[in-house]
């Protein structure tokens, strides 16, 4: 089928169209922006310079899911910010195309690293004994290579079937970035078969993925009554702090995709949730609940000030 779209560039309805709001909006994201990537990638960075956590799967993911964090949010962000400079927010269709691909890429990919995480969690609390051989390096980067290959192989599925659709106009998008949904009411054709696409492939695998973590966080709490009472409180705290960035993530992705293509009035907002605030929270939930990650942060942060010091 051949894409017979006449649309050259799509207009965002952002936010707001208010030029006070979209002053408020810069500086918020921006901010907001400049804080998801230098925490994100600082986790990225203490790991990698801590052999001790590095050495650690969990510690290892973590690392992981915070580039594949900052990511996300370069994918969306900085172009939202952009777009508030402006009245008229344009996008190419080209350039629409590479933003939906990229963000499904890095979203899809986070969804398989979160699943691995709650995996290396359930592995170590519910059999102890066999942790270090079951967590292996090989198991641990064959776990990152599916996250990666899951999260392109969802993405350029997604993709490929959008652009068999045809785009005459109008070109509005009532969004502040490329989406499906918000694509498929611009489509001149009937979308109904790419809608039941959308809700089985993102929605479905969302919901089952939810569900699987569930179960298997509600396994890992009902074995804790085994342990010690200092083992339930640092398992406890580790796992709530997955619980909580698993919460922010699925939740609000399972509200957008699994369902029709009908809008609500605080779609957008919604949106952000999972785009760009849990990114940003991501980090502070991991490091501000994790001791060791906090102190590797200080060893990491007093080498940076000696090296530039060179005292």
């Amino acid at each position: 089928m051949q894409n017979e779209s006449f649309v050259t560039e799509f207009v965002f309805a952002g936010l707001s169209q208010n030029p006070t709001v979209q002053k408020i909006v810069f500086v918020v994201f921006l901010l907001v922006y400049i804080a998801t990537i230098a925490g994100n990638m600082l986790i990225v960075v203490t790991i990698l310079c801590s052999p001790s956590l590095l050495g650690c799967p969990m510690y290892f993911f973590l690392a992981v899911l915070s580039l594949q964090d900052a990511c996300f949010s370069s994918s969306i962000t900085p172009k939202m910010i952009a777009d508030s400079l402006y009245k008229q927010k344009t996008i190419s269709y080209k350039g629409c195309m590479i933003q939906l691909f990229a963000e499904h890429l890095f979203g899809g990919a986070e969804m398989i690293i979160l699943t691995a995480m709650a995996y290396d969690r359930y592995v170590a609390i519910c059999k102890p004994l066999h942790y270090s051989a079951i967590m292996n390096w090989r198991l641990c980067g064959i776990l990152v290579g599916v996250s990666w290959a899951g999260g392109f192989l969802h993405s350029i599925i997604q993709i490929l079937f959008t652009l068999q659709l045809p785009f005459c106009g109008p070109n509005i998008i009532d969004h502040f970035m490329c989406e499906l949904y918000p694509l498929l009411k611009l489509a001149c054709t009937d979308t109904y078969i790419f809608d039941l696409l959308v809700i089985t492939k993102s929605g479905l695998i969302c919901i089952i993925n939810f569900c699987l973590l569930l179960v298997s966080y509600g396994v890992i709490l009902f074995s804790l009554r085994k342990h010690s009472a200092e083992g339930r409180r640092k398992a406890l705290s580790t796992c709530g702090s997955h619980i909580a960035v698993m919460v922010l993530f699925f939740v609000p992705c399972i509200f957008i995709y699994a369902r029709p293509s009908s809008s609500f009035p605080f779609d957008k907002e919604v949106e952000i949730v999972y785009t760009i605030l849990t990114p940003l929270l991501n980090p502070l939930v991991y490091t501000l609940r994790n001791k060791e990650v906090k102190n590797a942060i200080k060893k990491v942060w007093k080498r940076l000030v000696v090296g530039f010091t060179g005292k």
